[in-house]
This record gives structure tokens, sequence and C-alpha cells, in this order.
């Protein structure tokens, strides 16, 4: 195992973050998104300070205490030796759950295909139009996205589940019906999370003010196929 990695912290113990099951969060440095709502500026922004070994020796002392274990950050997706350090994670009996935007499509099929991550927490951003506006990146990014949505929608149900946070400065009822549109196309039958912005005062990675206006929830269309959730409204 390498001594050195990217993860910038570690949350010793959730209940709210893996469904059905304690855990811990692995927070990863970095991300190839700039999110301007973002509520971890220090980690997008910082580098590694804990070391895997770290990390492993936390576990192996949380064994039979923890069910599972959260990868977020920042962007886990990033790091190629991901799939490496979640295997030796997995051989130690530990659910893992995963939260992604989803632009490392090759790598969210390894991790499922090799039974690396149990749950996917998908972020969707944002509609196309408004993805670059969302997200600080461009339409290759938002491609990439989409593979992996699709790929999800076709093989792994009840496996994920797709959120989407919304500041009404950026994102307004029409493009939550565009999202609801292009699941539906895809399909997808678990549930959707339509996620409140919460103000921070110390800061977002974009400085966000409060929002002034509030989703209107009579505008957003149901779907047939999928269950719509409102979470922090």
């Amino acid at each position: 195992m390498i001594d050195k990695s990217p993860i910038y912290s570690l949350t010793p113990f959730t209940m709210l973050d893996f469904p059905q099951k304690t855990a811990c969060i692995i927070w990863f440095a970095g991300c190839n998104m700039r999110c301007a709502y973002c509520h971890n500026p220090d980690i997008v922004n910082g580098k590694g300070i804990k070391t895997e070994n770290d990390i492993l020796d936390f576990l192996k002392r949380r064994k039979n205490l923890l069910d599972g274990v959260v990868i977020s950050g920042g962007e886990a997706t990033c790091y190629k030796d991901l799939a490496n350090f979640l295997s030796t994670i997995k051989e130690m009996g530990y659910a893992v759950k995963l939260d992604s935007n989803g632009t490392y499509p090759e790598t969210i099929k390894h991790l499922f295909e090799n039974k690396l991550i149990d749950f996917l927490a998908l972020d969707y951003k944002a509609s196309p139009c408004k993805f670059k506006t969302v997200t600080g990146t461009g339409r290759r990014l938002w491609n990439r996205f989409q593979e992996t949505l699709d790929y999800l929608c076709a093989n792994q149900h009840g496996k994920f589940e797709v959120r989407t946070t919304i500041h009404t400065d950026l994102l307004r009822e029409d493009d939550i019906n565009s999202m609801i549109v292009d699941l539906e196309e895809k399909k997808y039958t678990g549930t959707y999370y339509l996620q409140n912005y919460r103000h921070k005062d110390a800061g977002t990675l974009g400085k966000m003010l409060d929002q002034e206006q509030g989703l209107d929830m009579t505008h957003i269309q149901p779907s047939e196929n999928f269950t719509i959730e409102y979470r922090n409204f």
C-alpha cells in the first residue's frame, strides 16, 4: 500500500450518509468541477493530509462497530488508485458507498463490475444549458456524465440514487423539469432527490449568497417512473 494518498480528512461516524448503515466518511481532496454552491472549498482546493495507511488502521480498529464506508470529496474517481484502495476496504468486510459527479464513467463501471462499491449517489448537476454555469466545466464533462447515467440506468437498478442540489440563482423549475424528462427517457426507476441549498456563513466555493427566491414545487412535473423527494425544503 502506498504511503501517500489524496485523502483530505476522515469523519469517523455518520448515520445519515449511508442508508441503513453506520459508517465513516473518507473525504478525497481535489475535484474536476468548480460548483459555486459547493460547501467544501477547502477539500476541493486542498491536498491529501492523511495516508491510506491512516485510514486502514482506523478501519481495522472499527471492525464490527461500523457497517460501511462513504467515499466522498471532492471527486474520488479522479484518482487512479481508487479501485485498489476500495478493494482493500472490501476485503475488510465493509460496504462501500460512493458519492460522485459521474464524470469518470470507466472508473464507475469498473467499480461496479468488480463489486468494489455497493451503492452510488450520483450528482446530476444541471441541464446541459446550465451545466457550465453550475459546474464551471464544459460539454466534455457533460457527455461523460451522460455516459455514466446511461450505464447506471441500464445496469444498476436499485444500486444508485440521483440527486440535484438547487440554488435558485443557478437552477429554476424548467431546468429541473428537463432533467426529469432525461431521467424518464433513460427509464430511471429509483428516487430523484432534489436538495435545497443551505447557506453556509463560512463561504462556498463560488461565494454564493443565500437564495432570495425558493423553488416553486407546484411547477415541478411528476414522474410516472420514479419518485421525487425533497430534502431540506
